[in-house]
């Protein structure tokens, strides 16, 4: 039997149960003209072992910041939206603080008021002390002295706290984003008076540029080939024909019993960018797991029909269908787990399309 040659009617027949083989030699009313184009056989091929799961995309911990303010009063500025960019250090919003500036200018007057008297209080010990080296100092003279400069001391001491409180307070006036990432909500409008008595009021709620990772649930039967660094491939609905790429991170050491099935979560770290993707979006997952020898075909020999797969093997100058079991898929090769061996001629077909009468 020569490629190219027009073949009628020439396949195995049968229907498969429970997995039960087809036979050889057996005619195959159902089966339509092939041509065959060419012959090849299974063959031992280095192909990359693929774990396939489902996944979702979600906020990795940490990566969800709220803003706030630790300062009652008016707010003055916002300077943000939801879906707004911003930088870390940049200004979210102001609350109105000209009475905490005004407040801060009292203080630090008073400190240098506090300042001044302390240098007196120096000059006045060291003249007490001076005079008191000549027998001319009163009694109790330097200890008295000495008393007015601790005071003096002290009460600058106080001065300078005060003013280190309210130059605080003028800091907490102005809301600066902790992290870079995106406004994600706001929860403020200027004018607005907020109260921070009680608890934090919460300005803005800002998502890090890093903040999305993958969530894969894998097979109890597969968990075992699925290690760290293993490169992973997905898609989302939304752009399926769109591949995103990443790298497994973690694994859970505990299972998750999803419908009666046994499932560990696989955190992976989704490589940049990741604009397209969106919190609690859907991910089909192939996970890289290793690369091992096993038998393979060309995909293209091997066809379906539902969900049984199968090849076409000469044997006695006829074409007999064969079912297999197909694993994994690695560059235009399928692994063969059961059905052929090395020594099958295996047939490249196509079928004819029959002209209309």
């Amino acid at each position: 039997m020569k490629a190219g040659t027009v073949i009628a009617g020439l396949v195995a027949a049968g229907a498969v149960a429970g997995g039960a083989w087809w036979g050889f030699g057996q005619p195959d009313n159902s089966a339509k003209d092939l041509t065959v184009e060419g012959y090849t056989q299974a063959e031992s091929r280095s192909i990359t072992s693929t774990v396939l799961a489902t996944g979702i995309i979600r906020l990795r911990v940490g990566a969800e910041v709220r803003v706030g303010s630790q300062l009652s009063g008016i707010v003055d500025q916002l300077n943000v939206v939801v879906g707004s960019k911003v930088e870390q250090g940049d200004v979210i919003a102001r609350i109105d603080a000209r009475g905490l500036q005004s407040r801060l200018n009292q203080a630090n007057a008073q400190v240098r008021v506090l300042q001044q008297a302390v240098k007196r209080a120096e000059v006045q010990l060291d003249r007490a002390r001076q005079l008191d080296t000549q027998g001319l100092a009163p009694a109790n003279d330097i200890e008295d002295r000495q008393l007015d400069l601790a005071d003096a001391q002290a009460r600058l001491e106080k001065a300078r706290q005060d003013a280190a409180v309210v130059a605080t307070d003028l800091q907490y006036a102005v809301i600066q984003a902790p992290i870079a990432g995106t406004i994600a909500s706001v929860s403020t409008q200027k004018g607005e008076t907020v109260a921070a008595s009680f608890e934090t009021p919460t300005f803005a709620t800002i998502i890090a540029e890093d903040a999305l990772e993958l969530v894969a649930m894998v097979d109890e039967t597969d968990i075992g080939t699925v290690q760290t660094s293993n490169p992973v491939y997905f898609t989302v609905e939304a752009f399926p024909a769109k591949e995103f790429t990443g790298t497994v991170k973690q694994i859970a050491p505990k299972g998750t019993i999803i419908s009666g099935v046994v499932n560990f979560e696989v955190m992976i770290e989704i490589d940049s960018p990741v604009e397209l993707l969106k919190p609690d979006m859907t991910a089909n997952v192939s996970i890289r797991t290793a690369k091992r020898d096993a038998l393979v075909l060309p995909t293209r020999a091997i066809q379906r029909d539902g969900f049984e797969q199968y090849v076409y093997v000469e044997e006695n100058g006829e074409l007999v269908r064969r079912a297999v079991s197909v694993g994994n898929r690695d560059a235009g090769y399928s692994e063969i787990r059961q059905g052929i061996d090395t020594s099958d001629k295996v047939a490249l077909v196509t079928r004819n399309i029959a002209e209309p009468g």
